[in-house]
């Protein structure tokens, strides 16, 4: 007997085919949540949200909006079509993306950017000098920087590019790389890290070749080990991320994380992306082509045998709560992994404003995601008197290593309520502050809603 639908709640979406907005109901089906949706032109549309525990009623958490301090476009069309950002958006800028160029040197079948297809000239110093003021300008000075593409490492220049922002007041610069010239250009690393770099946030999709070659169509697993190592000698925190497809590198999820605790305390952690469908798919991603949040915290738990369980795991206070996972451990003395993040019921929790949650995001992420400058050596403490509990305390500032993700929305399963609230915002080549999921949007014959276009004037549904 099949479980009957129950309606939670209305928000609005897009039509996958002409991207006009829509009316949407969020179902329960048993455990599982749909999103539903009916354009009168293309018919009705489902997708599959959330699969099962922890429960999507439980892992739900409200927020006071944050409204922008300097919007820049107007609300006349409605979400997503002002996107500049308007009055309405609620969250502020936690990380910017700045795309500086849309060269690469892979030409994966996932990516979010279509990159390397004809790509535009890389926008020079001066442009990109205004989109850093831009963000000042915005009151985003605080946020934290991605440099982005494509392939920002086909950029000679890109030292100078982290050198500029560092000039400009920006303390966090991380650059978002394959990692591939990281591992055969030790030079380009010390000038990245000499330049002011922060962070590297190096995709990373399996500990197999056969893996890479099906998401990236290259076998890279050494390459990535030797661009871990170049990170390691000049001394730059590494967050490995895994873009997550069903049945193809999710029965891989521990061995990713064991891989980066081999390379802890330079790996600072895994951020999983579960694919998402950007680009041209004229035939509608399936449910069985998704994996949710709620999958890939139980994955977790399953193929590290417990050591990090689902309880560790818990939501963020910055972007929506159906947006992403994280758990934080401390590495103790005998390579135990001791959590220090956990779920909490939706009901024991007051609402806290957005823009708390983005700044301590902000915060963990430039501390915990940069390299640990002063590891407390673990031969001290093992010698020391400290107790236990003392040790853990220590630890929690020196050896802690992050696991999380992100789901990016498309446009089957785009939920107007969560952009709404995303803090994760790409400067456009304009210079407007579009959040990321509809930055990328595309109907499913890959025609942009933004990407290095203007926004498509499309009249709403209601």
């Amino acid at each position: 007997m099949t479980d009957a639908a129950v309606v939670l709640s209305t928000t609005e979406s897009v039509c996958p085919i002409c991207l006009t907005r829509l009316l949407a109901e969020r179902v329960m089906i048993g455990e599982d949540i749909y999103l539903r949706k009916t354009c009168p032109e293309h018919g009705p549309f489902q997708a599959i949200l959330w699969r099962g525990q922890p429960a999507y009623t439980e892992w739900v958490k409200t927020k006071i909006p944050a409204f922008p301090n300097h919007p820049s476009t107007q609300n006349n069309l409605g979400c997503p079509f002002d996107c500049g950002l308007c009055p309405d958006h609620r969250q502020q800028t936690c990380t910017a993306l700045l795309e500086v160029t849309q060269r690469c040197d892979l030409r994966c079948p996932f990516c979010f950017a279509d990159a390397g297809v004809h790509p535009p000239p890389d926008p020079d110093l001066a442009t990109i000098e205004g989109w850093y003021r831009w963000l000042l300008e915005a009151g985003s000075g605080s946020a934290n920087i991605q440099l982005s593409g494509g392939e920002p490492t086909m950029r000679d220049d890109l030292p100078d590019i982290v050198a500029l922002g560092k000039s400009l007041g920006f303390q966090f610069i991380q650059v978002n790389t394959n990692g591939l010239r990281f591992g055969r250009d030790a030079d380009y690393v010390k000038r990245l890290k000499q330049a002011g770099l922060s962070s590297v946030f190096m995709q990373f999709d399996g500990t197999h070749d056969d893996l890479l070659m099906t998401i990236r169509g290259v076998k890279q697993l050494d390459r990535k080990r030797a661009a871990i190592e170049q990170c390691a000698k000049h001394d730059l925190g590494v967050i490995l991320v895994p873009t997550l497809v069903p049945n193809v590198n999710t029965g891989d999820i521990g061995n990713m994380i064991e891989f980066a605790l081999e390379y802890f305390p330079i790996v600072r952690g895994v951020h999983f992306q579960p694919v998402s469908y950007f680009g041209r798919y004229p035939q509608a991603p399936t449910d069985a082509d998704r994996i949710t949040i709620p999958e890939v915290i139980r994955m977790i738990e399953a193929q590290t045998s417990g050591k990090m369980k689902a309880t560790n795991f818990t939501t963020s206070g910055c972007e929506n709560a159906l947006c992403s996972l994280h758990g934080n451990f401390v590495v103790m003395p005998n390579g135990e992994l001791r959590p220090w993040s956990q779920q909490k019921s939706s009901s024991c929790c007051t609402p806290q404003p957005a823009e708390i949650g983005a700044a301590k995001t902000r915060q963990f992420v430039a501390q915990f995601w940069s390299p640990s400058e002063n590891l407390v050596p673990v031969d001290s403490i093992v010698e020391s008197k400290l107790g236990d509990w003392d040790v853990f305390l220590a630890r929690t500032k020196t050896h802690t290593f992050c696991v999380s993700g992100m789901a990016f929305q498309d446009a089957w399963n785009l939920d107007l309520d969560r952009l709404r609230d995303c803090c994760i915002h790409t400067i456009s080549p304009d210079g407007r502050i579009i959040p990321f999921c509809a930055y990328n949007l595309t109907d499913q014959t890959g025609r942009a809603l933004y990407r290095n276009q203007q926004a498509i004037m499309v009249e709403p549904c209601v």
